[in-house]
């Protein structure tokens, strides 16, 4: 017995792989397979809550899903350094089956809420778990493409999931049972992977002064992304639904509007590589306000443009939390990440909840498009403060700037407090 335990003893306390871009095929895989199925709930919900005349629970689900994302980045931590990431990551991939099971079961409306915040939570641990192990099991040189290429297989794997629905029938319980399946599915990769657990996460730490003080502009901008993001994603699928638009063709839109990361969020964060990401967040709110009114204006019988408004809105809103993040980035000493990080993590999950459960309670007193409303006002106002900022203080230097990396408003970014190291080194940067 003695010789078996010191035989696993080392065995686990062995490195088991040279670090290589394939060594984190697992992760990336696992979490692609689990966007699918987020992919699937996040068009199914409200579409059926909202055909079936429970509008409000479908609205209320929105919140419910932040509110549970800000209590998994809070517990991630703790529940990682307790359990360590492998186990943690199957209790949280089970957690989102419950979830997927409550909706499968046909219980009430009031169940389905509960069910995605339990799926907010869920998923929100499996981020910052995935997010750790990357950074564990990158190298400097590759860390940063890395980084952009999960998150870019994430977003398409929500977009296929957002379609898949729509080629399965609603009526039934055939689309959470898909995502029961595909979730466990996703357990099986990185239950494999022979990477070793990485050191446990960075606590999170909230310093709003610090934050405040680092970047006005970054701050900001990631409270106001997490409510626009979460606003736009949760929102428009019930907004689509009220108007007649067919299962098919609201699937194909959420699609769509996933898309807006690769066209329009990643030319515009190269573009804030060379000028002053200022600017770059200046016209991007623009955007934001202009796609907004198109929204309001765009008939769903010229469903074409309307995906096509609908591509520009989200992306312009995808890239505010991006450019933001990396304005914030810029601004703040080695020594400030993993507290700035923290802070602008539980900010974006806090916006993500109190902005769409605002919308919750005032879109039925003022009408279906109010959400588009609150998009308008939220991005005009952070325009203007941006303007008075340009105003008020100089551009940073373009050799003291970290390079731009893709990044969703979907998932939160937990990648610096994931860093044992507690910061990013200048190779972690994109090339």
């Amino acid at each position: 017995m003695t010789s078996s335990t010191t035989a696993n003893t080392t065995a686990s306390e062995t490195p088991a792989i040279t670090a290589s871009p394939f060594s984190i095929a697992s992760i990336v895989i696992s979490m692609t397979i689990a966007a699918i199925g987020s992919g699937i709930m996040a068009t199914y919900v409200p579409f059926v809550l909202t055909s079936q005349g429970a509008t409000w629970a479908a609205r209320l689900a929105v919140p419910a899903l932040a509110f549970g994302g800000l209590l998994g980045c809070v517990l991630a931590g703790p529940l990682i350094r307790r359990v360590g990431h492998a186990r943690l990551f199957a209790c949280s991939m089970a957690m989102v089956i419950i979830g997927a099971v409550l909706v499968a079961a046909d219980l009430p409306p009031v169940w389905w809420v509960l069910a995605r915040a339990i799926y907010g939570a869920a998923s929100n641990v499996n981020f910052i778990i995935c997010q750790s192990w990357l950074n564990h099991a990158s190298s400097n040189e590759w860390r940063g493409r890395a980084m952009s290429f999960f998150y870019m297989c994430f977003i398409l794997g929500l977009g296929f999931g957002a379609w898949l629905f729509g080629q399965v029938p609603a009526e039934g319980n055939l689309a959470p049972l898909i995502v029961v399946f595909v979730t466990a599915l996703s357990i099986i990769p990185i239950g494999l992977t022979r990477l070793p657990n990485p050191p446990p996460p960075a606590s999170v730490s909230v310093d709003v002064k610090m934050a405040w003080r680092i970047s006005p502009v970054g701050l900001i901008g990631v409270l106001a992304s997490g409510g626009l993001s979460m606003v736009v994603q949760g929102f428009t699928p019930i907004y689509a639904t009220l108007n007649g638009v067919s299962q098919g063709e609201v699937a194909l839109l959420m699609l769509v509007m996933q898309t807006g990361l690769l066209f329009i969020q990643y030319p515009l964060g190269l573009m804030s590589d060379r000028i002053d990401r200022r600017v770059i967040l200046l016209f991007t709110c623009g955007l934001i306000v202009v796609s907004g009114v198109a929204a309001l204006m765009v008939s769903f019988t010229t469903f074409m443009l309307l995906m096509i408004v609908f591509l520009v809105f989200g992306g312009a809103i995808e890239t505010v939390y991006s450019v933001a993040n990396a304005h914030a980035n810029d601004r703040a000493d080695p020594g400030d990440f993993v507290p700035l990080s923290s802070t602008l993590l539980v900010a974006w999950s806090t916006s993500a909840t109190i902005v769409p459960l605002g919308i919750t309670f005032l879109a039925p007193v003022l009408g279906q498009q109010t959400f588009i409303y609150a998009i308008i006002l939220v991005a005009s106002a952070y325009g203007g403060y941006v303007i008075w900022r340009l105003k008020e203080r100089e551009p940073v230097p373009m050799d003291e700037r970290e390079n731009f990396g893709m990044k969703t408003a979907q998932m939160p970014n937990a990648s610096i407090i994931t860093d044992p190291e507690g910061g990013i080194t200048p190779e972690t940067k994109l090339p």
